[in-house]
């Protein structure tokens, strides 16, 4: 099954997209790097520039059809920036639409906020988005996995880079759960 991972060209944590890549791809799934431009991305560890990654595909050319799953890493600056990208926001609610899991952490859940999909769920994320989820008509936890299924799909979210076993574990489960 083929899942995209939704960055932005600059800002996401790497071991939020590294960690939970090799986890898809290790079970055999196919992933693929979806971005608001083409070329590559820029990852970060903390605020230090770390690794550099090749795009895939962007976000005006990826077809949620084509995903069985999405997978949004954090890093604090990634999800704000594709929290103001209209193709970005699209793509992410395609996903709710079409009743398709959906994996978020850290700071993730901010494009969640901007994609108007989390009345009435629960989730888990960075604390200081707390408010911003209950605005948002969302109840946050503060657990290191939170697996919502109020509504068309399953969200799964985290909390931080020390959650990603737990993470990563529950967004495999979900994918297994996905095609039984």
């Amino acid at each position: 099954m083929q899942v995209a991972f939704l960055v932005a060209p600059e800002g996401v944590e790497q071991v939020e997209l590294t960690e939970p890549w090799e986890a898809v791809t290790g079970a055999g799934h196919t992933a693929k790097l979806v971005s608001t431009d083409s070329g590559s991305i820029q990852a970060f560890d903390h605020l230090d520039k770390a690794d550099t990654f090749p795009v895939d595909l962007t976000t005006g050319s990826a077809r949620p059809d084509d995903f069985a799953a999405l997978v949004l890493p954090g890093g604090v600056a990634n999800p704000d920036a594709l929290r103001m990208d209209e193709d970005a926001v699209a793509f992410v609610k395609a996903f709710f639409t079409q009743g398709k899991p959906v994996a978020a952490i850290c700071h993730a859940p901010w494009t969640l906020v901007e994609a108007g999909v989390l009345s009435g769920r629960t989730l888990t994320s960075w604390p200081s988005l707390r408010t911003d989820i209950t605005n948002a008509g969302g109840t946050w936890v503060d657990e290191p996995v939170q697996v919502c299924t109020d509504g068309p799909n399953t969200l799964v979210t985290s909390r931080k880079p020390d959650d990603l076993k737990a993470f990563c574990d529950t967004v495999l489960r979900t994918l297994r759960e996905g095609t039984d």
